[in-house]
């Protein structure tokens, strides 16, 4: 298959993963507008993490989620089979997207991400990944929505910055750019699934305080506690911020020195991803010696998430600088 063949192959992959992952994000919404009774969700005991799936009916084992000997397991419930609905396409979606961006590396030549649309594609395959491995390790799968959403916004935009795969400017032709963006695209899918965590930490929070008792109703009612999702936004964070940490201030700055020949140049997107740090290390600084915990620790995460986001979007789009190539 030659290169335009892979070219033309790519963009279908990512046309049709656009399309399927929009159709999961419109499952996963008509499940929780489904939502008639709660099954509380319970705590990972292997993970550590928050169990999502994590609804225990009838007389399943609250370790497994499997019927007792003797008794019959019950059939899902019309929530429950849109959300199982929304998973396969997750999935499905996922796998088209992978494809896409397996046949665009082998379009260019080299790693997917030399660009703006490259990184904005893969970085969605990687918050997908991310995301789903999570749902196997720790049943989040109420995060759905959120991700599902998220990675469709993201694909859509990106056709507004699509160019032709082709070679990389000079400045990228490095191997740190393996380490360098790929070591950031992983933090930032870890980044997208802890926001996530901590927007909805604080929209039930908020209605449980209205109550004035926990909401068992309605989908706020169908995901884990309070705490839980506390705890878990706090290891998704910790588990991305020293990737962040290398991405940024180790193998960014060795990269520009061999680059442009300066370890730091205070260019803006530098100064941003060290905003961004700041802002993260703060976050995880307070929630684990001040024991900040609760709303604040959940908003600050939220900033923190923005300052990502607008390093990406906001200084690739509005802001010139010596990473001005990545547009």
């Amino acid at each position: 298959m030659n290169t335009e063949a892979l070219a033309q192959l790519a963009n279908v992959g990512v046309a049709s993963a656009t399309v399927v992952l929009a159709l999961a994000w419109l499952t996963h919404l008509v499940e929780w507008a489904a939502a008639r009774e709660v099954r509380p969700a319970r705590l990972d005991s292997d993970a550590s993490l928050v169990s999502a799936g994590g609804h225990s009916a009838g007389g399943s084992s609250p370790a497994t989620g499997v019927a007792a000997e003797g008794e019959t397991s019950p059939s899902p419930s019309r929530p429950d089979r849109f959300g199982q609905a929304g998973l396969s396409l997750t999935v499905l979606g996922t796998a088209l997207l992978a494809a896409g961006v397996l046949a665009r590396a082998l379009a260019a030549g080299r790693v997917p991400w030399g660009n703006m649309y490259e990184f904005a594609v893969t970085g969605a395959l990687v918050v997908l990944v991310v995301y789903l491995g999570l749902v196997l390790r720790a049943g989040i799968q109420w995060l759905a929505p959120i991700v599902t959403g998220f990675a469709v916004v993201v694909l859509g935009l990106a056709i507004l910055v699509y160019v032709p795969a082709g070679p990389l400017v000079p400045a990228l032709d490095s191997y740190w750019l393996v380490l360098h963006v790929s070591a950031a695209a992983i933090a930032g899918g870890a980044f997208v699934v802890g926001a996530g965590t901590s927007a909805l930490f604080l929209l039930k929070q908020r209605a449980e305080q209205r109550a004035g008792a926990p909401v068992t109703t309605g989908p706020l009612g169908r995901l884990p506690t309070t705490e839980q999702m506390d705890r878990l936004a706090f290891q998704v964070h910790a588990f991305a911020f020293p990737l962040w940490t290398f991405a940024a201030l180790i193998a960014g700055p060795i990269w520009a020195q061999n680059a442009w020949g300066r370890y730091w140049g205070w260019d803006p997107k530098e100064v941003w991803a060290f905003i961004t740090w700041v802002v993260y290390a703060g976050y995880l600084h307070a929630r684990a010696t001040a024991g900040w915990r609760g709303r604040g620790a959940a908003v600050l995460a939220l900033v923190g998430f923005a300052t990502f986001l607008f390093n990406f979007v906001g200084i690739n789009l509005f802001v010139s600088g010596l990473h001005s190539y990545a547009f």
